[in-house]
């Protein structure tokens, strides 16, 4: 018996759960970034001191919390646990060891407790600026900006002065970066202080054998909603745009007993552009499918992911060598959850949903001010979410990450940019018995006197979101520059007055479209979300 009653151990995990919301909304309040602040573009994380995932702020971005821990793993094999000490705090924001690209940074803390190590906390958020030049042009990771090695960025709770100088002198906004980081530094006091609060309330010694208790139960939890699918092998592919030609991911997945196995091969070749998704990410991704799907309620942790087993070959674009390109490493990886569900529907048809208007969709402007100040800023746009088996697909949200779209006004007040459009597309949304989610249409201006460089990478505009169980397929995007259309993948340079705009795919619909409710089909008609034209796809 491992001494923990249900009372105990519920109250211990929500207190620990609540204690990393906490932790995440001290690091919006005083970050320095909108991508932090208004996108919540991060992850807090609480890993046992072998550095397994254990809780984590419930607002994270799915990949970062899957990473953290590799992460972590790869720290530990350049600077050995016996040689940190109390107040020291470990960086990197290596695509190859983390989260996939050079944008997100990473750094974990020790807590010690008696001398040892108890825990790690850790948190990973989106810098917009990482030096180089986001181009969807790249051809070699090393392009694509600052690699900050493994390093120890404060020792001993003093910072080292050594890393800051190299952040400041290869970062365009050093001080939004750099308050990003230091805002972690004082999360992670706080965090520790309250954990051992926590702990010492609900009368736990130790923080492993809290974890190993919520593993076990976890894994348990997991492998026996598998066990509840019959044992078999489903496969699907899907394609993305690419860039010269279209990319083919293939799945192979298995449910045997207990467990399931995720193979990817056959999957095509990594390539020389900056979609390559290296094997963090794209196991992360993968993960998160079968936890949405299996076991959505079940705490998050190390446990859950035990009976899944990942497959992707090395040189593939889910499982890239060094030094491929992965800055757009999502244009890849943001497919893999729709796969494993595409495929699941084949098992468990009421527990998954229809592709969606993913990957998701962004744009970076950077350029000058009048004043002479320089800007970088990202705005994310979602496309329509897929239909879900007794529900129609939300319109504009964002799966399989969940960050969020920042007020256009904040946007609008940084960059000499007006928002003169942003409005749903009708008929967007996949027909079926539950219609996919509506896209949006999206149009900016430039308003300063000076240019502005537009860099974007979007994906299903040659390949529409997949209606699944017989719905039919959302709309694919579209990208024009004053009124013509533009590539889908480009750096554009806006004179004072140009307009660029953004039209992100619908989602897919499920099941077949004249099975749905006709009082449903005539509310759409009256709100505007299907046109009588479009109705005629309901209509037998």
């Amino acid at each position: 018996m491992s001494g923990f009653t249900a009372l105990r151990l519920g109250s211990a995990w929500r207190r620990i759960a609540g204690l990393m919301d906490e932790a995440a909304q001290n690091f919006v309040r005083t970050s320095f970034s909108s991508v932090v602040r208004d996108n919540w573009d991060l992850a807090i994380g609480l890993m046992d001191s072998e550095g397994r995932q254990f809780a984590q702020s419930s607002r994270s971005v799915p990949s970062f919390v899957g990473t953290m821990p590799v992460t972590l793993g790869h720290m530990l094999a350049r600077i050995p646990r016996e040689r940190l000490r109390p107040g020291d705090v470990l960086i990197s924001n290596d695509g190859y060891l983390g989260t996939g690209h050079l944008n997100d940074i990473t750094t974990i803390r020790p807590v010690f407790r008696d001398g040892r190590i108890a825990a790690w906390i850790g948190g990973t958020f989106h810098s917009t600026d990482i030096g180089g030049a986001p181009s969807v042009e790249a051809r070699d990771s090393w392009e694509e900006g600052l690699t900050i090695p493994i390093a120890r960025i404060l020792k001993g709770g003093e910072e080292n002065e050594d890393v800051i100088a190299f952040l400041e002198a290869n970062l365009r906004q050093p001080d939004e970066t750099l308050g990003d980081i230091r805002a972690l530094f004082a999360v992670y006091e706080q965090a520790e202080t309250r954990l051992f609060r926590i702990l010492a309330e609900e009368g736990i010694e130790d923080l492993d054998a809290l974890a190993g208790e919520i593993f076990a139960r976890s894994e348990r939890s997991m492998r026996q909603a598998i066990a509840a699918v019959p044992d078999g092998e489903v496969t699907d592919e899907v394609t993305s745009d690419g860039f010269e030609h279209p990319v083919t991911i293939r799945l192979r997945l298995g449910v045997k007993g207990d467990a399931l196995s995720l193979d990817f091969t056959g999957t095509d070749p990594q390539i020389a552009r900056p979609v390559n998704s290296p094997l963090n990410f794209s196991r992360a991704y993968s993960h998160y499918a079968v936890k949405c799907a299996f076991d959505p309620e079940t705490p998050n942790n190390d446990g859950c992911f035990r009976p899944i087993r990942v497959i992707a070959p090395e040189g593939s674009i889910v499982n890239p060598r060094r030094p491929a390109p992965v800055w757009g490493r999502h244009l890849t990886g943001h497919y893999l959850p729709i796969l494993v569900l595409a495929a699941l529907g084949r098992l468990i048809p009421d527990r998954v949903i229809a592709e969606c208007g993913s990957p998701l969709w962004n744009c970076y402007f950077t350029g000058e001010h009048a004043d002479g100040r320089r800007y970088v800023r990202m705005f994310f746009m979602n496309g329509g979410h897929g239909a879900m088996p007794m529900r129609d697909g939300p319109a504009c949200l964002s799966f399989p990450s969940n960050v969020a779209t920042q007020p256009v006004e904040q946007f609008e007040n940084a960059v000499p940019m007006l928002l003169t459009e942003k409005r749903l597309i009708a008929d967007s949304g996949g027909a079926g018995r539950m219609r996919g989610g509506l896209s949006q249409r999206l149009t900016f201006e430039a308003t300063g006197p000076k240019p502005v460089t537009v860099t974007y990478r979007h994906e299903r505009v040659q390949h529409p979101p997949r209606g699944i169980l017989g719905g039919l397929s959302g709309t694919g995007g579209r990208d024009l520059v004053n009124g013509a259309k533009a590539p889908a993948k480009a750096r554009i340079v806006l004179a004072p007055g140009d307009r660029i705009t953004f039209e992100t795919p619908g989602g897919g619909g499920m099941g077949p479209p004249t099975e749905r409710d006709p009082a449903a089909l005539r509310r759409d008609i009256a709100e505007g979300y299907v046109t009588e034209a479009g109705a005629k796809a309901y209509r037998a």
